[in-house]
Order: structure tokens, then sequence, then C-alpha cells
């Protein structure tokens, strides 16, 4: 056999096992719920001796009274107060020297624990866990410490930091009713004006199992895993007070919002946010492919024309917001030097407009399913990211299967579809137009 025959065949062999190797990637996974309602996803993985344990609670800004928002974000910080058996500012402490790495997040719609450790640490990470959920010190000290913490990052990642308080001007404005009209960061006003009270009763009522979902990823046998989940979480009882679920409908938007901001910036910005529908919806999934179509690297439609042929733009991004009820889709610019924003708006609408005209072009529609395929299996990539996915099928939309099905959800999505949720959402009655000017600071 030639060198060059026996390269041939390698090439198409390899070719062979990376077509095949996304349809081939399964998750696997069992769930259960014990009595007192936390739902269970155990997902073992022996490929590294480490294993992802990760807890969701069901709630977000969006479960806030709207005169007290940000208790959300807000006990993302508290929890890593202490406990009643776990002294003040020791949590981090206790998973720092068993090797592992820990953190959390908040969203409009779940807040998100993790702590990724050496497999033989898993009861130290149920325990961790276990002891916030039935154990947090809600104290005076802690909420006063919390509250200056808050204030700071409000500083540094809105206040101070360039084009920083876009959401918060985009949301009030694109949201009436919807609980989506304030920032998760929410107000430090209304946290300084919270009592004690009001911050145990939030806890009580949405940091209990029944509105949770733990989620073990990794390096375990899940018939040990299931005592360690009994021993650790099996007598912390239901919560008392009633998990509201708030209406996130919002009354349909008729005629364009526009609006001039000041900031201290160097260059304007253009910010133009669409609403869209909830997070799940084959809808949903025709806007996300058409906005990875937009802006999904350098060879996207609105970098190849704005940015690299016209050089109108620096930045160019389109961006679904990926929420658990109605939500808006972001486009964003920043224009170049002596650009007038207008002109930049005008050539975004045009490409906008294209996609409503015409349909993708086949080359093009069969790129975005690759792509899309892609990402779907780097999602899963890591036990950390996997936790995550699954945690999120299971508590967004009540079906952990998702994590090895949602593929075939993008792939329903035709070129007939993408240009009609261009069509139907992507209108200026349907949306908020924020320019970024340089200026004075307005208060919020």
């Amino acid at each position: 056999m030639t060198v060059k025959k026996s390269l041939l065949l390698l090439v198409l062999a390899l070719a062979g096992i990376l077509s095949a190797f996304p349809q081939d990637v399964r998750i696997e996974f069992e769930e259960y719920d014990l009595p007192n309602g936390l739902h269970v996803i155990l997902s073992p993985d022996h490929t590294t001796p480490m294993v992802a344990v990760t807890l969701m609670y069901h709630v977000g800004s969006k479960n806030e009274d709207p005169e007290r928002t940000g208790f959300a974000h807000f006990f993302e910080h508290l929890m890593f107060e202490g406990t009643r058996n776990i002294p003040r500012g020791e949590y981090s402490r206790f998973v720092e020297n068993a090797g592992g790495t820990l953190n959390a997040s908040t969203s409009n719609d779940r807040t998100y624990y993790y702590e990724l450790l050496p497999s033989n640490q898993l009861a130290l990470g149920l325990w961790l866990e276990s002891e916030r959920m039935l154990h947090l010190k809600v104290d005076s000290t802690g909420i006063e410490t919390q509250r200056g913490v808050v204030k700071e990052e409000k500083k540094q990642t809105m206040d101070n930091t360039p084009y920083g308080t876009f959401l918060y001007e985009m949301m009030r404005r694109a949201f009436t009713r919807s609980p989506y009209r304030w920032v998760v960061i929410g107000s430090v006003e209304h946290l300084n004006a919270a009592t004690y009270d009001e911050f145990r009763k939030f806890y009580e009522t949405y940091y209990v199992p029944n509105n949770a979902v733990l989620t073990l990823v990794g390096d375990f046998e899940p018939d040990s895993a299931r005592i360690l989940i009994e021993q650790y979480f099996g007598n912390i009882p239901r919560g008392e007070y009633p998990i509201e679920r708030p209406d996130m409908s919002e009354p349909q938007q008729t005629e364009e919002i526009r609006d001039t901001i000041y900031d201290n910036i160097q260059l304007p910005a253009i910010f133009q946010g669409y609403h869209i529908p909830a997070s799940g919806s084959h809808d949903a999934y025709a806007v996300e492919m058409m906005n990875q179509l937009l802006s999904s690297g350098q060879s996207s439609r609105l970098y190849k024309s704005i940015v690299d042929q016209k050089q109108l733009a620096l930045q160019i991004a389109a961006i679904p917001l990926p929420f658990e009820g109605p939500g808006l889709s972001i486009i964003l610019a920043i224009p170049n030097m002596g650009v007038d924003p207008a002109e930049l708006e005008q050539a975004i609408d045009e490409e906008i407009n294209r996609l409503k005209t015409e349909l993708i072009t086949e080359r093009e529609y069969e790129k975005l399913r690759n792509q899309i395929e892609n990402n779907m299996v780097s999602s899963n990539a890591t036990m950390a990211s996997r936790a995550h996915n699954l945690a999120t099928y299971y508590t967004y939309y009540g079906n952990t299967g998702l994590i090895n099905t949602e593929i075939e959800k993008y792939m329903a999505v035709s070129r007939e579809d993408i240009r009609r949720v261009a069509q139907e959402y992507f209108n200026p009655e349907n949306r908020v137009v924020l320019y970024y000017l340089p200026g004075k600071k307005e208060n919020q």
C-alpha cells in the first residue's frame, strides 16, 4: 500500500469517527426524589478521580418583591458566610484544603452552587451543601457584611464600568409588568431597607429541598452516593411557605422605545433589545440560531459586513438572553472612530432585513447546524458543565433527558423558521434602542 493511499484511508477513517462522534456521545444519568422533595441526579464518570457536587435552587431575581430586589443575588453571597457548624468565613477553606474549587452564580431564574472535589471528598461536598440548606447563619453580622460586598460589586460591575448600566437601562424600558424588569444585582436601597425577618423568610421559602436539584457528576458509585445523600439531606424538612412562581408574561410592545444614555465612556455604543419567546420554545431555538448566524465568529454576517467590509464598527454581537420566560435578544455595537451611530444602526437594520426577505443559503444553514452540534457536544465536555446542564434541564423544563435530545430541537429549525422569526420578532415596534454617548453620567 502506498503512503498516499494510506494517508487517504486514514483521513477517511478520521472523518468517519468525527462525523459519528456527536451522535454517539450520550450522557448517562439516573434521577429520583427524596421524600422531602429534593430532586437528585446522578451521572457517574470514572475517567477522572473528581466529582462535581452541585445544588441548583429554582429562585432568581424574578422571585423577588419589586420593593425588595437583589435578594437572590444577596443570598448567593450570604450562603458562604457560615452555618451553625461552619465558622464564619471558613466555608471556602474546607473545599480548598481538600484540593477542590467552588463557586456560585445567580440569574433571573435560578441560583447555582457547586464544588469540584477529589472523588474521595464526596461526603465533604454533600455535608457542606446540606449545612447551608439547613443551618445557614442569617444574622445581623452576615447581613451587614454582605450588604457592603454587594454595594462594592455594584460599583465595580455597573457604576464604574463603561456601558455597565446597559442591562439595567434596557430591562426597565423593555418590561413593564414582567419580573425581568429589574436586574439580578437589584437595588442597594432595597437591601438597606430590608429587615432581618424579610431576609429570613426569603431563605426559608426558597432555599429548601423541595425547591432544589442536587446533581453529582464524576467518579462515584451510585449506591454509595445514595446512602450519603440520604444521610446528609434526608432529614431536612420541606419548606413551610408556598413557593411562588411569578407571572412572567409581558404585554406586547406596540411601538419602538428609543432613548439616549450619557456615560463616562470614550466611544458611543448602540444597544437594541428585541422581545423574544421563552427558552425551550421552537421559536427560541430559531432565534438562537439566527443570532449565531449574525455574530458567531469573523465569518458571521454582522462581522463580515459591518466590521470587515464596511468598517463601521469595532465590535458587534447578537446575544439572546436565555430566560425561563419571554426575554430579549440583544444586538450591541461600538462604532469605529468618526462613524455616526445612526449610520451603524442603519447597517445593522439592513442585515436584519436581509434575513426577513431572503432565505439563508444552504451552505450557511449546514455550517450553522454544524456549529450548533459542535457547541452542544462541547458544552458537556467537563464534569462541571455537565452537572450544570443536567440541573438546568430539570429546573427549567422538568426534563433532564434534554441533555441528550435538545440537539434534535435545533436540527428541527428550518431555513424558513429563521426567516419567519426574523419577520415576527425583529421589528422596530418590538424593540428598545439605547444610544450610549460620552457625557456626564446620569444617576440611576
